[in-house]
């Protein structure tokens, strides 16, 4: 069984999509699918579909909503099968499990790219982490789970998934940036903080890159703009780390100009 996360949920087996149209449903396969191969207790199925008020007959519904996923499998295995839906959607001890080869899984797709990219961004191995990052985030298309209604496990789960997609977004910035791309990195970086526009790490970013670009006075703006927002809408200066920026960025400190692999991170180019 082939499945994504990231993006809307789509799960096909011999190219037959096994997905409900049921919001339940989509539940319980989403949650699965984010750990294949793994025992998920009926009590956290139970929880994420109906959270702390569970009606009195949860068990009997979920093993019914179980049922009608195996018959969704089992219309996909087509006449002849090699496997059955109970060999794929398995029942243990205590809970469910999805069996399916780890491969089949973007998002584990996803995580070994992105180990692969940070290992090679950490030894200075440019062009490979980039290709690498890109790789992993050309496997988003769209938000995580975007088509799923989530519970309370789900809600967390998509959180850490899109913090995820938003750290291996800035180290591949910060690749590009070491990389010298600072012109085509602007356009990006105009959008990504307007888009989180309290996340210092990317204004650090566009700062940068504004600079190297010979725009010292929009690299200043933009700061200026961050501070502003932080000070009003948060009551909070910005870090030790980013005023260092800013002030490297007003002397016309040289270092700004060359690309570096001597701190892990643009954000720590001037570190407190």
């Amino acid at each position: 069984m082939h499945l994504r996360v990231l993006g809307p949920l789509t799960a096909d087996l011999n190219g037959i999509s096994v997905v409900p149209t049921a919001a339940k449903q989509r539940q319980i396969l989403a949650l699965l699918a984010l750990y294949p191969n793994r025992i998920l207790p009926t009590a956290t199925l139970i929880e994420e579909i109906w959270g702390d008020d569970p009606p009195r007959q949860a068990l009997t519904t979920m093993q019914t909503y179980i049922l009608q996923l195996r018959r969704r499998i089992t219309q996909a295995l087509g006449p002849t099968p090699h496997a059955t839906a109970k060999d794929i959607l398995t029942t243990r001890h205590g809970g469910y499990q999805l069996t399916t080869h780890p491969d089949n899984l973007d998002v584990h797709t996803y995580n070994l790219l992105t180990t692969q990219g940070q290992h090679a961004f950490n030894h200075g191995q440019d062009h490979q982490a980039a290709t690498q990052f890109r790789q992993a985030l050309a496997l988003w298309h769209g938000p995580a789970l975007v088509d799923v209604r989530p519970g309370p496990i789900l809600t967390i789960e998509i959180m850490r998934l899109e913090e995820s997609r938003l750290i291996t977004l800035e180290r591949r910035i910060d690749t590009d940036l070491r990389l010298g791309r600072h012109n085509e990195l602007i356009p990006e970086l105009t959008h990504l903080t307007h888009q989180h526009p309290h996340h210092e790490g990317l204004h650090a970013q566009a700062m940068v890159a504004l600079y190297r670009a010979g725009r010292q006075t929009s690299a200043l703006t933009t700061y200026h703009h961050l501070r502003h927002r932080l000070t009003t809408e948060l009551g909070i200066q910005p870090s030790p780390h980013l005023q260092h920026l800013q002030h490297a960025i007003l002397t016309l400190d040289p270092t700004l100009n060359t690309p570096t692999t001597a701190h892990p991170t643009t954000y720590n180019l001037y570190s407190a």
